[in-house]
């Protein structure tokens, strides 16, 4: 295993402590909601007292089956881990409140939870649940990953309210997680745009790979100023999350591809190719 592999699995780890951490240390004793799959698992082990380790590895299970298919096999594996590294951290660490004040509850465990999702996000993986229905909904549909979860996990919200009979709690898990969504999207950034200008002697077989991509393609005819030889420039426009995929693509087709990455400010247009 090469060391860049084993550095993101090391990050994955990390992120899955900083979760566990904000999960038993600020949200469990103060029975605040994660919001999505961990707000479920919470939710269930409030009211029944099942081990919330086990719930949250078993509410992860099928969003990690649809994920495989969706998304490949390089994002979700380490998704598991991240999945499998949290439930393990979530059993060890000691459910402690460090906060009495609920209010400060939330939002510190907001702040881990965001931290530990976002950067098992830029390590190339997720921490399971509704981060993988928010990447999946990102492919098809322009919108941040943070902003997904946020509307997804207000409805868990909206249903611990109900079932609690305290909206006091409800309202301060609402914070937590629009806190989390902010940090993922400050950490992550996988909506904002960057323009990749690819020069390469394997045109057909960098295209063929690129293609499998949901991003459209442009080959352009270029030719040296000092050398006047002929060469091909492919150039795409793409998300940060999808970034690490095609630096992978191009490294694996043409080590000695020129490569320029642009910053984009905005696109016009079809972004998705269909």
């Amino acid at each position: 295993m090469r060391l860049s592999n084993v550095w993101k699995y090391l990050v994955v780890i990390l992120g899955a402590a900083f979760i566990a951490c904000g999960f038993n240390l600020f949200l469990v004793p103060h029975q605040l909601l994660s919001g999505g799959v961990s707000g479920l698992s919470m939710l269930v082990n409030y009211f029944t007292r099942m081990d919330l380790s086990i719930l949250y590895f078993a509410f992860n299970v099928p969003i990690l089956v649809a994920g495989w298919f969706q998304l490949g096999k390089r994002f979700i594996v380490l998704s598991i881990v991240s999945v499998v590294a949290t439930t393990w951290f979530i059993a060890i660490v000691p459910v402690h409140a460090l906060s009495s004040d609920t209010l400060l509850a939330s939002v510190f465990g907001g702040v881990l939870v965001g931290i530990g999702a976002g950067i098992s996000f830029r390590a190339g993986g997720s921490s399971g649940g509704f981060d993988i229905v928010g990447s999946i909904v990102t492919r098809y549909r322009d919108f941040p990953v943070g902003n997904v979860l946020v509307a997804m996990n207000g409805l868990v919200i909206l249903a611990a309210g109900y079932l609690q009979q305290d909206w006091n709690l409800a309202l301060a898990s609402m914070i937590s997680i629009f806190v989390s969504g902010k940090v993922v999207n400050f950490i992550h950034i996988s909506h904002y745009k960057v323009t990749v200008y690819i020069i390469t002697n394997e045109t057909d077989a960098l295209l063929t790979k690129l293609l499998e991509l949901p991003r459209g393609v442009t080959k352009i005819k270029t030719e040296g100023a000092f050398s006047h030889k002929s060469k091909d420039m492919l150039m795409t426009v793409t998300t940060r999350y999808e970034l690490q995929e095609l630096k992978r693509i191009i490294k694996q087709t043409d080590p000695k591809a020129f490569v320029n990455i642009v910053e984009t400010v905005g696109i016009m247009g079809s972004f998705r190719r269909g």
